[in-house]
Formats: C-alpha cells, structure tokens, sequence
C-alpha cells in the first residue's frame, strides 16, 4: 500500500483512477490544480505523485520542475504526447516515469508497482516480497533468480532484467524504446531495436519457446514486447 497524490483537473478521470487506485489497496489524494499538488506534496510527503500535465493553473511540466526543487517523491507524469523529444524533456525535468494517454489502470498500477519499488517506497504485497509469479516462470527479484517449471534458468544480468521488467507488466505491452531506457538505461539508439531482438532470441531459447510459437514472450508487431499468462 502506498499514499498516492493524484494530479488530474478531469473530475471523471480523477474519480475513476481514485476508485481504481483504491481498490488496489493504495491511498489516494486527489487535487485538480498544480498549486494544490505542491502544497499536499509539502506538507504531507506522499509515496508517489501521478501528475497530469493539462493542469488548469500552471503548465505541468513547470509544476514538476517546481516539485523537484524540494522532493525526491517518485512522479510518473501522464501526457497526451508520447514523441520521443516530448518524454526526454520530461525524463530530464524530473519525471521518474510516464503514461500516455489514453491508459489503463492496470497499466498504471504496473508502472507505480515498478518505480516504488525502485525506490524502496511501499507497494503491494506482491512487490514486497520481490517476487513473480506467471504461469510456472517464477522470478525473484530479491535473489535475482528465475525458474521455469522449478528449473533454474541461466540468464545474463541483461536477460534477467529485461524478463523481469516485462514479467512486472504482465499483460501490458511495453514500447521497445521504454525498454531501451528502463533496462538499457540509455536513450533510444541506432540498432536498439537489433539489440533487444538478439536478448530476446536468447530468453526465448531459454524458456523452451520461439517467436513464430510464443508462450511468455510476445511480440505486438509495430507496437513493443509483452509478457502473457501462457494458454
């Protein structure tokens, strides 16, 4: 569980991520304005900020900005843009992570789920324990361990973090350039899609499947990379 200050002026966005944050066992603060945010960041210091950047009162990325002078909080930044130059900007003004929208909750809860664990804040049980379950793939991120049907499986620290990051999402399609940033840690490059086939062929091997007869790892063509529940 994690306390949550919710950014967004949309009343019908607002309530439906608050229904859906809360269900998911988190504390939700919502506020419609930037000024708000800042002071409910100041004086009650939540675990993560979700900050929309169509605000009323002050562009959202100044709000970030802003917000960075006094706080480390994770922040993932929802936009209506999802170009490369506009997500560097806001990767370099202090944003954490991003949704583009339109998104899901799920999608949301997956990428809160990530960064605060990242940042040793609180999240839910299954993130505290460090581990993760699809199918008969078991990943331990404490030991940073994978068994497939109770096998140990021999991944580079490489695989296992990309099998990892995908394993987290489980269901949600990941875009190849938010991987080369969240596991690479680089900004996108010339032959970063080449370099993701090549780890990936290698994962697929391991997991006893191939990209023609998937199971875990599935390719969206155009799209990115997923893990999925096998059938």
């Amino acid at each position: 569980m994690a306390t949550v200050l919710l950014v967004e002026d949309d009343h019908m966005v607002r309530s439906a991520l608050v229904r859906a944050l809360t269900n998911l066992g988190h504390v939700v603060h919502p506020v419609g304005t930037a000024l708000d945010a800042l002071r409910e960041a100041t004086e009650h210091d939540p675990d993560m900020v979700i900050l929309d950047l169509g605000l009323p009162d002050l562009d959202g990325a100044a709000a970030l900005r802003m917000l960075r002078g006094h706080s480390d909080v994770p922040v993932i930044v929802a936009t209506a843009r999802g170009d490369e130059p506009s997500i560097v900007r806001l990767l370099n003004d202090g944003a954490d992570d991003y949704v583009v929208k339109p998104f899901s909750s799920t999608q949301l809860a997956a990428r809160m789920n990530a960064l605060l664990r990242r940042s040793g804040r609180p999240t839910d049980s299954a993130a505290e324990t460090g581990e993760i379950t699809v199918g008969d793939l078991s990943i331990s991120l404490s030991r940073r361990q994978a068994t497939l049907e109770g096998r140990p499986l021999e991944l580079s620290r490489r695989e296992f973090d990309l099998l990892a990051y995908l394993a987290e999402r489980v269901g949600t399609v990941v875009t190849r350039r938010e991987i080369v940033e969240a596991v690479w840690h680089q900004h996108p490059f010339v032959g970063h899609d080449q370099t993701i086939d090549v780890h990936m062929s290698w994962l697929r091997r391991k997991l006893g499947e191939t990209a023609s007869e998937p199971r875990y790892l599935h390719t969206v063509r155009g799209v990115g990379l997923k893990v999925v529940e096998p059938e």
